[in-house]
């Protein structure tokens, strides 16, 4: 069985170049969403605790099969913790075996980014060229990196209520093609915005900014609220928007549209990569893609990674399992 460290994936982003990686990966993301109904699914289990959440996202198609142990503790970070860390396993459908465990704290964040970006082809402007980021937090850098990628991006607006990250954000992102502009509140930073990303971490009920404050053509990924109880996004602009989901089942429970129903959800993801519904129809109308995480997108990127450490030669191979003579003699084990 392979086993990936952070040391490896960074490797293995650094050997194919970060823009070679993400443009892998959209395009991976892509074609399993394509194939949908490929794949059996299901709802995270999620288990809550006072101060956060800890899930498991299971997922799989007739070959390999995932799963992603992740948690959810946003006060971590006051105890220089990561707010999600997460673990991920792939395995062979035909006998069960684990082929591989990867950390998957950085590739969580990689494939979020990425699925949004995915969303974004089908939901956004074309011709996109202001993003406003709220909440600077781990997300924030790579849904920007990704979002750029994908558009013509002049200018990236971004506000955090704390001062620390918007720095951090700031220097991660200097020297980038693109114009950095710190803002005083959540106000300024959306004005006018062609493309909003919300990604705060605070577990409650928040409205970040209200309709009548969004330019016409808006497209807002909203990628912080994905918990009951945690939105960012109003009622009012929910049922005002084209909105987007990953897997209705787990997005009415956890996204922002848990304020509505599942008949104020216009689609899944996986009906606009297949051309069953339209995207963006017109520069005017309001969309909204209101992602809460789904395990397929971790299939995605743990299947893309393991044929990436395979053909790199990257990782640990660990004989972690017993290895019998005899299948059937679990005890000579001890016997010896």
């Amino acid at each position: 069985m392979k086993i990936l460290t952070i040391s490896d994936i960074q490797a293995i982003i650094t050997t194919l170049g970060f823009e070679d990686f993400l443009r892998r990966l959209v395009k991976t993301l892509e074609t399993d969403f394509h194939r949908w109904p490929d794949f059996q699914k299901s709802a995270r289990q999620a288990t809550h605790f006072a101060h956060g959440v800890i899930e498991l996202m299971p997922c799989s198609d007739q070959e390999y099969y995932t799963f992603k142990y992740v948690n959810g503790h946003p006060e971590n970070t006051d105890h220089g913790k990561l707010n999600v860390v997460a673990i991920g396993q792939l395995s062979s459908v035909a006998t069960g075996y684990p082929l591989m465990i990867s950390d998957m704290t950085l590739l969580t964040a990689l494939r979020t980014a990425a699925t949004g970006g995915l969303a974004a082809k089908y939901l956004a402007r074309d011709n996109s060229q202001s993003l406003a980021i709220i909440g600077n937090g781990a997300q924030s850098e790579f849904q920007t990196i990704v979002l750029a990628h994908l558009f013509p991006i002049r200018e990236v607006r971004y506000y955090d209520t704390d001062y620390k990250a918007m720095v951090k954000f700031a220097t991660n992102l200097a020297g980038s093609a693109f114009a950095l502009k710190p803002c005083l509140n959540v106000a300024e930073a959306i004005h006018g915005a062609d493309m909003i990303v919300t990604a705060t971490a605070a577990k409650k009920k928040q409205c970040l900014f209200t309709l009548d404050q969004l330019a016409p053509g808006t497209y807002i990924q909203g990628i912080g609220g994905d918990c009951p109880g945690k939105t960012e996004l109003s009622r009012e602009l929910m049922m005002n928007a084209k909105v987007v989901v990953e897997h209705t089942l787990q997005s009415i429970v956890e996204g922002d549209i848990q304020q509505c129903s599942a008949a104020d959800i216009y689609a899944e993801l996986w009906q606009l990569v297949c051309e069953i519904k339209a995207g963006r129809e017109n520069n005017t109308e309001i969309t909204v893609f209101d992602s809460v995480g789904f395990a397929l997108e971790d299939f995605s990127i743990l299947t893309m990674i393991y044929g990436l450490a395979n053909e790199l030669q990257l990782g640990t191979d660990f004989e972690l399992l017993p290895e019998l003579d005899n299948p059937k003699d679990l005890y000579g084990l001890l016997r010896s």
